[in-house]
């Protein structure tokens, strides 16, 4: 699926789901919370939520004092959605619809968070071009968290395929300019009930 067909798929599907109706809606997303605060960065660090969507992470940072947010995100329409529930805050925050294996950084990042971005890039080349945003994006000393579907995760997300990785699998992928530091096992219960496992990883620039 080239990045146009991507765009189309997830404005499609913003348009037709509420932000609580989605698989991956958590109405507060405390480890992705937990996995930032744990890099100890100060609260005007650069941030960048990459496939950030209309998720309520923004929302949490905001009101932890977190000063300088960017949220990525394919579909306009679900960017659209989170600033609109942030009201007058979502003046405070970048927002930039992109896709990620085309993205070029206007900054360097302190945190680089994507929950479940990566798993969806089943060819070598996006995933390649992820890394190199990701390389270009996290500056020296800085971190990434990325969380994708477990190796016994599901097999396809809205109606797309994904690739699952464990811990040492998702680093590897993530390429040698990034140390793995820690991996965590998440069981995500989506709206309708169904229990998803998830792999984190945070990884600190070499």
């Amino acid at each position: 699926m080239d990045s146009s067909s991507r765009q189309q798929h997830w404005n499609d599907v913003y348009a037709r789901k509420r932000e609580d109706e989605v698989s991956w809606f958590q109405a507060g997303p405390a480890l992705s919370i937990d996995l930032i605060q744990r890099c100890a960065a100060p609260l005007g660090a650069k941030i960048i939520d990459v496939g950030g969507g209309a998720s309520r992470l923004v929302d949490g940072l905001l009101d932890r004092g977190f000063e300088d947010l960017t949220v990525l995100d394919l579909s306009s329409a679900a960017l659209t959605k989170a600033r609109e529930r942030l009201g007058v805050r979502g003046a405070r925050v970048h927002w930039i619809a992109a896709d990620v294996t085309t993205f070029v950084p206007p900054a360097r990042y302190a945190i680089w968070h994507d929950r479940a971005v990566f798993h969806f890039l089943t060819s070598p080349a996006d995933r390649s071009a992820y890394v190199q945003a990701l390389e270009l994006a996290v500056e020296h000393g800085g971190h990434a968290i990325v969380g994708t579907f477990a190796l016994d995760g599901p097999e396809r997300c809205s109606g797309l395929d994904v690739v699952r990785y464990d811990g040492p699998g998702l680093a590897a992928a993530l390429g040698p300019s990034f140390s793995l530091i820690e991996t965590l096992r998440h069981e995500h219960v989506t709206p309708a009930g169904k229990v998803q496992a998830f792999t984190f990883v945070r990884l600190a620039r070499t």
